[in-house]
């Protein structure tokens, strides 16, 4: 079963019901998050609308951290520290954007989002934040 962005299931702006008067449309189709973790690189890349083409990353285990220098390098990530975008996601070590992530440079926060762009990358920062 795949995910449904149709608005037939929704009511009018009156209050009444909306009858059903075609079938799902393929270009109404969405598809379920990829919550990205820790592990061996794993990527899928799969056909959009309009013949582009999307990356999903479903494992990692390097991201590209630039400093505030503007200096980049790709480095390992460590573990996950924090994922402020759902409490669960803490627990199972999910990452997202605005995830925080140990690194051997210090921690650092993603600023892509790697479900959707098939890459990681963060930013230092300071340690009174974290």
């Amino acid at each position: 079963m795949s995910v449904w962005h149709g608005d037939q299931h929704k009511r009018k702006a009156s209050g009444g019901r909306k009858r059903r008067y075609r079938i799902k449309r393929r270009y109404e189709k969405g598809s379920f998050a990829t919550e990205t973790t820790l592990g061996k690189v794993k990527r899928k890349v799969s056909r959009r609308r309009g013949g582009n083409k999307k990356v999903r990353l479903f494992r990692v285990k390097h991201a590209n951290i630039s400093d505030p220098s503007g200096k980049t390098q790709k480095v390992e990530i460590l573990r996950v520290i924090r994922n402020p975008a759902n409490v669960d996601y803490d627990r199972r070590g999910v990452i997202t954007k605005g995830t925080i992530i140990q690194t051997p440079l210090g921690t650092a926060r993603v600023t892509s989002r790697p479900g959707q762009n098939g890459i990681i990358n963060a930013v230092l920062v300071p340690k009174e934040t974290v």
